[in-house]
């Protein structure tokens, strides 16, 4: 929900599609400045904990973008809390899940849990797009701020006999903020995996720039942009409940390449096309792959690192899915403004494309990947 209603109040301020693109800066700056410390955190401190305090900081933001002006600049601030509250809580919350469930049934739980969120993609574009349609971007960051203040309670109720503090806790070192990047870069198979995804969402994502697509190319309005911005989370609950009873993936590199090569061909199909449920439709493709990708790379990051470490890696996993989506947006903002919307689109699904080719040559461990 704030996505959207972020995403419209900029767009109609200032028709600039840099204006959107920046966003990016302000959502990836905490990731790159606090995310070795939060994987750190993560590894040493109560998780629940963690979780809980920093959900204030969602409470706090949808406040003051319900009461506040809704400047460019109170935005760019407010996305700033947020993401460095999502830098904290990202660690903690994936370092749970290995210990709430039995080995074998990993995969399947991280596929139930990207379900989950992708459930609520689903419905927050949607109820943001019939908000703005009939009411305003007020009523937007109000209820959204309802929904942050009903995940602290979730949170706070976890019980503390789920997560237990590790005795002691030992001020970070240098070592200690540097073990996540190590272990990631002796693990090839991890790093190839990462940077996969790095590279292909920060070429393939346009999802900054649906505002444009939604006024300017496929002439509809608040409640269309709204379904535009649902459909890739459509297509990912579908694949996810399609997948979900799958214990077993044979051949996992295989299909992680695929899957993401055709994530690029729908992102370019999506840039040339000006039919509205055309573009819904290679949308829901688009989610659908990145489904299939994300599953199999969480799998085999979450299997592939020891307990003792898992916060810092998954801290470091963060940074990768930060830059790539946020630094992604700047990249879709700065070239839809020098290139033009559509050719920028097209030539990011492309690159995705090349990406793929790339890694499937160059690294043969992730491409004999079994899973």
């Amino acid at each position: 929900m704030l996505s959207v209603a972020v995403g419209w109040d900029l767009y109609l301020q200032t028709r600039s599609p840099i204006v959107l693109g920046n966003v990016g800066f302000a959502q990836v700056t905490p990731f790159l400045l606090f995310a070795l410390f939060a994987g750190h955190y993560a590894d040493v401190h109560d998780r629940r904990r963690i979780l809980t305090y920093m959900q204030i900081v969602f409470v706090i933001a949808s406040v003051l973008l319900s009461y506040g002006s809704r400047s460019v600049w109170l935005i760019y601030a407010c996305l700033f809390l947020v993401a460095t509250a999502r830098t904290f809580q990202g660690p903690a919350r994936s370092a749970l899940l290995p210990n709430s469930v039995p080995p074998d049934l990993l995969r399947n739980a991280i596929t139930w849990n990207s379900s989950a969120n992708e459930i609520a993609n689903v419905t927050g574009p949607a109820l943001a797009g019939f908000l703005l349609a009939f009411s305003s971007s007020r009523s937007v960051y109000a209820i959204q701020g309802l929904c942050a203040l009903g995940t602290f309670l979730c949170y706070y109720m976890l019980g503390a006999r789920q997560v237990k503090a590790p005795a002691g806790a030992p001020a970070p070192t240098l070592r200690s903020l540097l073990d996540g990047v190590i272990f990631v870069w002796r693990e090839k198979l991890v790093l190839s995996a990462m940077s996969l995804d790095l590279l292909a969402v920060l070429f393939g994502g346009a999802t900054t720039l649906l505002p444009i697509y939604a006024v300017e190319i496929l002439n509809t309005d608040a409640r269309g942009l709204g379904w535009l911005r649902a459909a890739p989370s459509v297509g990912a609950v579908s694949m996810a409940l399609l997948t979900a009873h799958k214990l077993r993936i044979e051949r996992a590199g295989v299909v992680l390449l695929s899957s993401v090569a055709a994530f690029g061909v729908a992102t370019m199909i999506f840039g040339a096309s000006r039919s509205f449920w055309l573009s819904l439709a290679m949308l829901v493709l688009v989610g659908a792959f990145d489904n299939v990708s994300v599953v199999l790379r969480h799998s085999l990051i979450q299997s592939e690192t020891p307990d003792a470490i898992r916060g810092r890696v998954l801290a470091v996993n963060n940074i990768f899915i930060s830059c790539s989506n946020q630094l992604g947006a700047v990249e879709s903002g700065w070239a839809a403004a020098w290139l033009g919307t559509v050719p920028s689109v097209v030539a990011g699904g492309f690159a995705t494309v090349a990406v793929v080719v790339a890694f499937a040559l160059g690294f043969r461990q992730l491409r004999q990947c079994r899973h």
